[in-house]
């Protein structure tokens, strides 16, 4: 049954959000995720609507209309939070005693995820052959193994990083 409106309803999906996503700012891709998404949660609340072509139609626009408020409400930095242009002493000690706890962490996870991080993080700027040969492994096989590392670096910092404070 999904498998059948799923089928169905792509082609209109398809040019809905086509017609829509660029008056709203968004691309249609990101347009259609979002439908889809909607599309799952109310199969798996309320089984399928009953007039799917309406409903999906129905759910471009309220997800266009979404998109606008988001945009308008949202509004970009002035300079990138972490840009590091600023050379006052502060935010000099700030900046190297993040790295410091950074490559304190790196040190202490487990297996080959040490030497991994730091070949990515080395001034040298190797590329993933370089780093794959230096540390024997395959190519193919960095990209998984460094999603590993870093799921392990964030679970390792989670508890030592401060949970912001509620503004307002």
């Amino acid at each position: 049954m999904t498998h059948n409106l799923v089928a169905t309803l792509r082609p209109l999906l398809a040019a809905e959000a086509s017609a829509e996503a660029y008056a709203s700012g968004t691309e249609p891709g990101d347009l259609e995720q979002a439908v889809w998404l909607r599309l799952l949660e109310r199969l798996d609340s309320d089984g399928p609507p009953r007039d799917p072509q309406g409903w999906l139609r129905r759910a471009v626009r309220s997800e266009v209309r979404r998109t606008r408020r988001t945009h308008r409400i949202e509004r970009p930095y002035e300079i990138e939070p972490a840009d590091e242009a600023a050379r006052d002493p502060e935010h000099l000690a700030l900046t190297s005693a993040r790295h410091r706890a950074l490559r304190d962490a790196v040190r202490r996870l487990p297996g080959r995820c040490p030497r991994l991080l730091e070949a990515l993080l080395s001034p040298k700027d190797l590329t993933y052959r370089e780093i794959a040969g230096e540390l024997g492994i395959s190519q193919g096989s960095l990209g998984p193994e460094r999603s590993r590392c870093l799921g392990c670096l964030r679970r390792l910092l989670a508890p030592e990083v401060a949970a912001p404070e509620a503004r307002g």
